[in-house]
C-alpha cells in the first residue's frame, strides 16, 4: 500500500519514488585488506563503493579487541544473539531496555491531540507521528543493558503519565510495558529478536503495541519496521530502520502505511519516511512525509494521492533541541528518563535507575560497571538455579500472561496485560508516607527479585 495505484505512475510520492530503485540499500563491500577478516562486510552510510577497506579502520574498539571479537562473533553467524553473548560494558549506554521502552514517551502530547482531534484521519497523522518520532532516540549506537528477571522502571512527572515497565521473561527476553494519562492508555508486550549477519545485526521488533484513545475508545494497533545496525565491529556502527510502519485504526479500519527508506549510497534516501493515511476503503485521504530524525508534515490528497488544491504541506511534528556533543547521543528527554526527576516518591528496589552497573557506567567507572555486571549476572543465575532446585516458578508483578497470541511479521509472540495492581500500589504508597528525596532514593539497594511471584508448579 505504498502508492495509491499500484500500475500507474501518478501522484506525489510515485514521482518521488521513481529513482528508489537506482539506489537500493547502502552499498556495503567486502574487505580484503585486514589480514584474517577477510570478507568482512562494511558500509559507509555517507559513501560509495571504494572506501570500506577505509571505513573499517575507525569505529570505537581497539584493533586488539576488534580482532578477538570478531573471532568470537563469527561462530554466532545466522543466530538470534539477543541474549547469547556476553559483551563488555565499553559498548554499552548507562540505560537499560525497559528505559529505552519509556523514550516513545517523550512526544507523547501527540497522542493527546489524537484523542482531543474529531477528524478520523488526522487522528491517524497525530498517532502515526508520534510513533515516528522515537526513532531519532533508537539511532543511537550504544547497547542499552538486558534487564534482570523481574526490573522494573517507573517514569511519573512528565505529560501527566504514569508509566511501569517490568521484564516479564529471561528465556525468551521479554518486557511489557503501561502508560496511561488522562487521553490515552498504551500497552506493549516486546519480545526482541536478532539475526547476526556478520559485522550487522538485523533486530525484529516482535511485539503488540496497542494505544487507546479515551475520549472514543478507538484503539490503533502499531507494526514497526525492523531496524538493521551497520558495522558492529569493523568500522563507525550506525542504524537504518528501512521498511514499512503500519498502524491501524482496530475501531474503524483505517490505517496508516508509512514507507523508512533505505539509506542509498553518500546518504541517499537516509532518514526520509513517506506514506499515506487511508480510509478503511483503502482510498488514500492524507500524504505524510519526512524524516524520522527531524521533523513530519501532512497534505490532504485526493484518489491519486495528489496533494488536494489550495491546501499546503503542514508540519504535525520536530524534533526538539537536543544536547550537542553528548557522549551517548541522549536527547534531553533520555537525561529525564535516567534522573529521578521522572521517579515517585516511593521508588520500587527493582528500578533500573538503582541498578549498579547502569549506575557506574553513567558515573563513568567502566571497570565497576562490568565488575557490577558480571554480579548481577552471576545473581540472576543462581536465583533460577534455586527456583528450579525447589519446583518454582516466577510470575511478575505487574502484569498477567493472557491467552493471547499475536502474529507478527517475525513470530507469534505471547500478549502480557497490564493487571492494575501498579496503580494500586501508587495510590497507597503516595497515601501513606512522605516524599523521598534523591538521596534516599539512590540509598536503595537494587533487588528485583523480591517483587516477582514466586509459586510452586
Amino acid at each position: 500500500m505504498g502508492s495509491p495505484k499500484k500500475n500507474e505512475n501518478k501522484g506525489f510520492f510515485a514521482a518521488m519514488t521513481s529513482g528508489f530503485s537506482m539506489f537500493g540499500s547502502a552499498m556495503s563491500r567486502s574487505v580484503n585488506g585486514l589480514q584474517g577478516n577477510e570478507g568482512v562486510e562494511v558500509i559507509n552510510p555517507e559513501g560509495g563503493k571504494e572506501d570500506a577497506e577505509e571505513e573499517a579502520q575507525k569505529g570505537r574498539w581497539k584493533d586488539e579487541e576488534r580482532d578477538s571479537y570478531w573471532k568470537m562473533m563469527q561462530k554466532y553467524i545466522g543466530s538470534d544473539i539477543t541474549s547469547m553473548v556476553t559483551l563488555p560494558v565499553v559498548i554499552f549506554e548507562p540505560m537499560t531496555m525497559l528505559q529505552k521502552m519509556a523514550e516513545i514517551m517523550e512526544y507523547s502530547h501527540l497522542l493527546d491531540q489524537a484523542d482531543e482531534c474529531e477528524d478520523p484521519y488526522m487522528r491517524l497523522v497525530y498517532a502515526s507521528s508520534w510513533a515516528v518520532s522515537v526513532y531519532f532516540a533508537f539511532q543511537r549506537t550504544w547497547k542499552p543493558f538486558n534487564p534482570i528477571l523481574g526490573e522494573t522502571y517507573e517514569m511519573v512527572n512528565h505529560g501527566g503519565i504514569s508509566f511501569i515497565s517490568e521484564q516479564v521473561s529471561h528465556h525468551p527476553p521479554m518486557s511489557a510495558g503501561h502508560a496511561e494519562n488522562e487521553h490515552f492508555i498504551y500497552d506493549i508486550t516486546s519480545k526482541l529478536k536478532t539475526k547476526l549477519l556478520g559485522n550487522s545485526v538485523d533486530v525484529y521488533p516482535v511485539g503488540r503495541t496497542r494505544v487507546t484513545l479515551k475520549k472514543d475508545g478507538v484503539v490503533l494497533d502499531l507494526v514497526p519496521p525492523l531496524t538493521k545496525i551497520h558495522n558492529l565491529i569493523f568500522g563507525r556502527t550506525w542504524v537504518d530502520s528501512p521498511g514499512e510502519m503500519v498502524m491501524t485504526n482496530l475501531t474503524t479500519g483505517d490505517k496508516v502505511v508509512l514507507y523508512f527508506q533505505p539509506c542509498g549510497w553518500f546518504g541517499s534516501g537516509r532518514y526520509e519516511v513517506d506514506g499515506y493515511v487511508y480510509s478503511a476503503a483503502e482510498e488514500p485521504k492524507i500524504m505524510m512525509t519526512g524524516k524520522w530524525n527531524e521533523k513530519m508534515s501532512y497534505q490532504p490528497c485526493d484518489a491519486e494521492g495528489e496533494p488536494l488544491p489550495g491546501t499546503d504541506l503542514k508540519e504535525v511534528w520536530h524534533l526538539a533541541d537536543v544536547p550537542q556533543n553528548d557522549k551517548f547521543q541522549y536527547t534531553h528527554f533520555a537525561h529525564k528518563i535516567n534522573s529521578f526527576d521522572t521517579a515517585p516518591a516511593k521508588l520500587l528496589a527493582s528500578d533500573s535507575r538503582i541498578r549498579p552497573d547502569r549506575y557506574a557506567l553513567e558515573q563513568g567507572d567502566l571497570s565497576k560497571a562490568g565488575a557490577e555486571k558480571h554480579s548481577l549476572e552471576e545473581r540472576q543465575r543462581a536465583e533460577k538455579r534455586t527456583r528450579e532446585t525447589k519446583g518454582q516458578k516466577f510470575t511478575p508483578r505487574w502484569f498477567d500472561l493472557t491467552d493471547e497470541i499475536t502474529p507478527t511479521p517475525w513470530g507469534d509472540i505471547e500478549v502480557y496485560q497490564y493487571n492494575g495492581k501498579y496503580t494500586e500500589h501508587r495510590e497507597t504508597s503516595e497515601s501513606s508516607s512522605s516524599a523521598s528525596n534523591e538521596t534516599d532514593l539512590k540509598s536503595i539497594e537494587f533487588n528485583p527479585w523480591q517483587y516477582g511471584n514466586i509459586s510452586t508448579e
